[in-house]
């Protein structure tokens, strides 16, 4: 048999166990070995090549760029558990409340500040629907306004920097995270812009849906707004500055940058006084569980991609995605539905590790920038995360959300987001095509 056989069954058999709920990284591990097996005894793959698993796997546990993973998870933690997540957004809902439709502007901004502060999808949703929700609600704001409105800037994290999304991407794309990092800045932007347009248009067309806080609530806070924007706003807006800008000027690398994110978020919560054994241990715990998941996938991947190439999977990948008509478009166009529809029922990692490293030969077949490449992935899945009804941001709200509020409402809040999103993503797609074309 050839890579042509091979290949689509051994694709089709990882993605078979993982289906079943079978832990991803045992998944593929286990698919490799077995397809090691059975393609020795027909003579089609030389059990030679298992012997790389071992240095393939040590190179996995000292990948530096991946220890960015870590301390950007620390960082955003720390921020939460310390509070000075929750004091940043009250600050902005206060700032901007005396307008229509400003707490939901407040949310948006202060998801796009978290995104830069975590980069962890779920921490930001959560925290955002626990600190902002019940006060857009107790405020009249139209729950599925409110409710699309924390989905929609909670996915932020998959595309501003520092996204621990890009790193992965980097790693696996073979590019500067560096570069990723610049790329993403813009259309990271030009999102978080349209989403608070869309308030406004909102504010303006259906105002009582999107209500200003009320005038005794404005008054009460006046006095003490200026204070609280110099503690709750600047610091963090400082070392957010700081770390994406040391990235940005070639200073320090994505991994540098996020230890000094780690001991900046440490040395803010700690002038705040809120730096105790709790916070650290949750922190340390949080960094902990998600980098030993992302090592464990990585090595699963590295044994499934060392098999599955060695039975020459990869060319049927390659002949099969630079076949298909219309060339660059037609291959962005099948590789988004792919990713799309796999962001329904696996996480970003999963599919970072399973899917992306077969994506890089045809794209550089096809004359595709990696670097756009790693950007249309990640606006892809964040559009994923987001679209009903397997969407993993409108679980993680569901999960905050009082149970007298359907999951339809926040179905509905998500739509006009997820629109803004497509918009946005046809747009990078286009800035991903080949120079020569």
């Amino acid at each position: 048999m050839t890579g042509s056989v091979w290949g689509p069954l051994m694709f089709l058999g990882a993605l078979g166990l993982i289906f079943t709920g079978y832990p991803v990284a045992f998944a593929l591990a286990g698919t490799a070995l077995l397809f090691a097996l059975l393609g020795s005894l027909v003579g089609d793959f030389d059990l030679i090549l298992l012997t790389a698993l071992p240095e393939r796997t040590f190179g996995t546990m000292s990948n530096y760029t991946l220890l960015a993973v870590p301390f950007f998870i620390f960082m955003g933690t720390v921020l939460e558990k310390s509070r000075l997540a929750e004091d940043l957004l009250e600050t902005i809902g206060l700032l901007f409340g005396r307008f229509r439709g400003g707490l939901a502007l407040g949310v948006i901004f202060v998801g796009a500040l978290l995104a830069a502060a975590t980069g962890v999808v779920g921490a930001s949703v959560t925290a955002m629907g626990l600190i902002s929700l019940p006060v857009m609600l107790r405020h009249g704001y139209r729950r599925s306004v409110a409710l699309g409105t924390i989905a929609a800037s909670g996915t932020l994290g998959q595309i501003i920097p520092p996204s621990i999304v890009l790193i992965v991407l980097g790693d696996q794309l073979g590019v500067s995270v560096g570069a990723l990092f610049r790329a993403a800045l813009i259309p990271g932007l030009i999102l978080t812009a349209l989403y608070g347009l869309w308030i406004v248009v909102l504010a303006v067309v259906r105002p009582s849906e999107v209500p200003a806080l009320p005038a005794e609530a404005r008054a009460a806070a006046q006095g003490d707004l200026l204070r609280r924007v110099v503690v709750s706003m600047v610091p963090p807006l400082v070392l957010i500055g700081v770390v994406l800008g040391s990235i940005f000027a070639g200073v320090a690398t994505p991994t540098e940058a996020g230890a000094l994110g780690a001991v900046g978020a440490m040395v803010l919560a700690a002038l705040k006084r809120q730096l105790g054994r709790r916070v650290l241990e949750d922190a340390m715990e949080s960094a902990s569980r998600l980098t030993i998941m992302v090592i464990f996938l990585l090595i699963g991947s590295t044994a499934f991609a060392l098999v599955f190439r060695g039975l020459d999977g990869d060319f049927w990948i390659a002949d099969l995605l630079t076949g298909l008509p219309g060339g660059w478009l037609g291959f962005l166009l099948a590789v988004n539905l792919l990713v799309f529809v796999l962001g329904f029922f696996i996480d970003f990692f999963e599919i970072a590790f399973i899917i992306v490293p077969l994506l890089v030969l045809p794209a550089r077949q096809l004359g595709i920038d990696p670097v756009w490449l790693g950007i249309v992935l990640a606006m892809n899945l964040q559009t994923s995360f987001l679209t009903p009804p397997f969407g993993f941001s409108l679980f993680y709200l569901r999960g905050v959300t009082p149970h007298d509020i359907p999951t339809t409402t926040i179905y509905r809040g998500a739509i006009p987001f997820i629109v803004i999103q497509v918009v946005v993503l046809l747009g990078v797609i286009w800035m991903a095509a080949p120079v020569s074309s």
